[in-house]
């Protein structure tokens, strides 16, 4: 079992950059596959980033490929995602997951564990 809390949200302009930290709980890190989520008012919550037990293999929604990157520390029980050249469309709450399926594109009905999430504001 492991317990999420996300952090590092805020406000930034477009083209500005922010790094989410996601601290879990738990002796169990390493494992579960570990995945941030989005969701922006009115919209549904939706898979943006993955990254295997070990951390050798990463998956991307093509909305952030080149943009975003997911990584893990299972020393550190830490998974972060670097956001860069952030555009206004990407403003949402951001959520960190723990599941243990095997899909590399998990949904939110794939999650074991979530965070609370953190806010991200892109301004224009």
């Amino acid at each position: 079992q492991v317990q999420p809390v996300e952090s590092g949200g805020g406000l930034v302009q477009a083209g500005g950059s922010l790094r989410l930290s996601c601290a879990a709980s738990g002796r169990t890190f390493s494992a579960y596959r570990m995945a941030w989520f989005r969701q922006a008012p009115g919209k549904e919550r939706e898979f943006v980033a993955a990254i295997s037990r070990s951390g050798g293999s990463t998956y991307y929604v093509d909305s952030v490929e080149g943009r975003f990157t997911i990584s893990r520390d299972n020393a550190k029980n830490t998974v972060y995602l670097q956001m860069n050249s952030l555009k206004p469309e990407d403003t949402a709450v951001y959520y960190c997951a723990a599941y243990s399926g095997a899909k590399y594109r998990p949904t939110a009905r794939d999650a074991d564990y979530w965070g609370q999430g953190t806010q991200v504001t892109v301004s224009s």
